[in-house]
Formats: C-alpha cells, structure tokens, sequence
C-alpha cells in the first residue's frame, strides 16, 4: 500500500468521512488493468483513471466518489498510480499543489 493521501475535499459516505486514500497492494496485479487501454491510464484519462481508482482504493471508492474528487485529489491518486505503471519510476510525481483560500 502506498502512503495516505489527504483529500483536499473530505467524500460523505453514510455516515463516515473519507479524508483520505490509499492506493493497495492490487495496483501490483496485472488484472486490474482488464478492460482499460494503459494509454488512457498514462493519459490520465478520467473514464480509465477513474475505473482503475475503484479497483485498487482503500478505502474502495466508487465511480460516483471519484467523479466527487475535488480535481487537485483526482490528479493526487492519479499521480500515485505512475510509478507502478512505469518501468523504474521513469516519472517523477509532481510538487505538491496546495490551494489557498
């Protein structure tokens, strides 16, 4: 599992609060890339990215959540998949983007 990402926008689940995500130990298994186009994935492309996030979240989040994600949280998750995409760690994951009020 990959280190927690703070959600700069907290997801209502119920009656829970989901302030942040991790990436599982799944994203190590080739199956989960069924269906999608890893282009797409490396694009960052939300329909595939977003398909790929239900697969490999803990907590697992739904379509619904991540089409929710505040977009600087979208990019965070996306950016967390890369180095498991690409042989290395080719790309380097960008600075942390912070949002002022």
């Amino acid at each position: 599992m990959t280190d927690a990402i703070k959600l700069t926008k907290p997801l209502v689940r119920k009656n829970s609060t989901i302030d942040e995500v991790r990436i599982t130990s799944a994203i190590e298994d080739a199956g989960v890339l069924r269906g999608l186009r890893l282009s797409d994935v490396l694009n960052f492309e939300f329909g595939a990215t977003s398909t790929l996030l239900s697969r490999v979240t803990a907590p697992a989040l739904t379509a619904s959540e991540i089409s929710k994600l505040h977009p600087l949280d979208f990019i965070q998750l996306s950016e967390a998949l890369t180095p498991f995409l690409v042989p290395g760690g080719a790309i380097e994951p960008s600075e942390k983007v912070t949002v002022e009020a």
